[in-house]
Formats: structure tokens, C-alpha cells, sequence
């Protein structure tokens, strides 16, 4: 039986995937959402990049437990908590907002069907949102099992696109560190000659398998970890701007090469710095 849940489940999501029909509605929306999250601070923000992490996933229990909170009471509590259960629901509305701009701007960096699957999980999440804000205004009007009623399916939609966004995060991986298992090096590595690193260019060496990014700028050498953080991205293809910062060139995540920190969203998440030491006319590397 839950084989077959899983088999039925997984079908259901990549059906989604394949979804072309939704293109035109997700490439809409996206040049919406990129245009509001251009300004730097607001990209930053909801990137999570000031937190080290991914913001959404932990806005996401603020809405999720304040409705699964007011439906225990709803059920449990009878009409002495029907105030409370009430303000659980507003609650959850007004923490719907921030969560979905969040999520909105992480999405808005997929593709195809990442891309799909995502549009379909934030539309659920939508329509649960009204469906919730519906219950909150006839419960006030003195309509308990109706807004009951509209809280329950609303719940069951949130818990359906919740499983759609595990896929998205623990199957495709859309949010994780993509540096996070990568090995660290303690000793010095020989990775090239000292004359054949030319002054702003962007050189992508490999120390034990793992691709570093190595920069002389002003005669200065640093590097830090060659694949983006973010999504993967070359940071080696990417451009080399007069304060130090790398652009990637897939979705636009800038790092400063000093440490390695985030400038600038979607990432979240600091590059692996390496220490570089030149000795004999030879670069070497080593994982700081």
C-alpha cells in the first residue's frame, strides 16, 4: 500500500513536470517576480542570504502550525476555543505573506520542470491561503462549522503542496548547498605557475577532484570554491567585477572573493574559501 502511494504520488509530480501548458503562465509570473526581487536588499532578504541559509523553508512552519494549530482545536476544543482557533487562522494568513514572497523568489531562479512543479506548489498554497482567509471571515460572522469546514480542506491542500515542495528540496535538490559535501584539503596543492595566472581572469584549477576558482586581481591571489553555491553554477564562466565579487552566470549570485560571502541573492549560502600561498614560482592551494 504505501508502495503504491509513493508510485501514484510520483507520477502525479512528474506529470506536473511535464506540464508545457503551464510555461506561459510560470514565464509570466517569473518576469513579475524578478522585477519586484531586483533591488539587491530585497533579493537578499528573501534568498535567506543574511541567515546562511534558505529563508522559506523556516517561514513555512509560521503558517503551517498556526493552521494545523487552529484545526486541533477546531476538533478538540469545541466552541469555548473557537476565539482562539479564529486568531490561529489570522495568524497563519498573515504569516502566508511573507512565506510566499520567500518562496516566490527561489522560484523564480527554476526551470522547466522544477519550474512546473513549483508553480503548481505555490498555486495550491494560493488557493488554500483564500480558502483559509474565507473560514477566517465567516468565522466572524458567527459561521464556526463552515469556516471548520473551509479550514480542513484548506489544511489538506497545504499538506498536499507541502509534499509537493519535499519533492522539489529532498528529490531534485532545488535549495541545497552545492557545496556542502565537498572535501577539505589540508595540505598545500600545487595547482599551477604563478606566471600563468594573468591579472582579472577568472582560472578554474582542480585540487582532489574539487574544481577552485583562482583569481589575481590588483596582484592579489585569492580563490574560493569553483561551483556556485546556489544551483551549481561555473563561477570560472562567470564575470569579475572592480570590487571583487564574482557573478555567476546562471541565475546572477555574486560572491566577494576575500571570503568568500554573499553579495548578492539567490544564494545563501558563503563559497568555500581556499588560502593561496606562492612558492617558488608555483600557486598552491589549500582549503581555508
Amino acid at each position: 500500500m504505501v508502495e503504491d502511494a509513493q508510485v501514484m504520488l510520483n507520477t502525479a509530480i512528474e506529470r506536473i513536470g511535464q506540464a508545457r501548458g503551464l510555461d506561459a503562465v510560470a514565464k509570466s509570473l517569473t518576469a513579475k517576480v524578478k522585477a519586484f526581487t531586483r533591488p539587491t536588499v530585497i533579493k537578499n532578504a528573501l534568498s535567506g542570504s543574511w541567515l546562511g541559509h534558505q529563508l522559506h523553508p523556516v517561514l513555512t512552519d509560521l503558517p503551517i502550525g498556526a493552521f494545523s494549530a487552529a484545526t486541533a482545536l477546531d476538533l478538540t476544543g469545541g466552541t469555548e476555543a473557537s476565539a482562539a482557533a479564529r486568531r490561529l487562522v489570522g495568524l497563519g494568513i498573515l504569516a502566508s505573506a511573507p512565506t510566499a514572497m520567500a518562496g516566490a523568489s527561489d522560484w523564480s531562479e527554476t526551470s522547466g520542470a522544477d519550474k512546473r512543479v513549483g508553480l503548481v506548489h505555490g498555486l495550491a498554497n494560493a488557493a488554500a491561503t483564500v480558502m483559509q482567509t474565507a473560514s477566517w471571515i465567516v468565522r466572524r460572522r458567527g459561521h464556526r462549522g463552515v469556516g471548520i469546514a473551509l479550514s480542513l480542506v484548506a489544511l489538506g491542500l497545504t499538506m498536499g503542496s507541502a509534499a509537493l515542495g519535499g519533492y522539489l528540496s529532498y528529490v531534485k535538490g532545488i535549495g541545497v548547498n552545492r557545496t556542502a559535501f565537498q572535501r577539505t584539503v589540508r595540505d598545500w596543492r600545487d595547482v599551477a605557475a604563478d606566471t600563468d595566472i594573468v591579472e582579472g581572469r577568472l582560472n578554474r584549477v582542480e585540487v582532489d577532484d574539487v574544481p577552485v576558482l583562482l583569481v589575481r586581481q590588483n596582484g592579489r591571489l585569492r580563490a574560493i570554491s569553483a561551483v556556485c553555491s546556489h544551483a551549481g553554477g561555473p563561477l570560472d564562466e562567470g564575470t569579475l567585477d572592480a570590487r571583487g565579487c564574482v557573478t555567476c552566470p546562471w541565475h546572477g549570485s555574486q560572491f566577494v572573493l576575500d571570503d568568500g560571502s554573499v553579495e548578492r541573492g539567490p544564494a545563501s549560502v558563503p563559497q568555500p574559501r581556499w588560502d593561496v600561498l606562492v612558492d617558488g614560482g608555483r600557486v598552491l592551494v589549500r582549503s581555508a
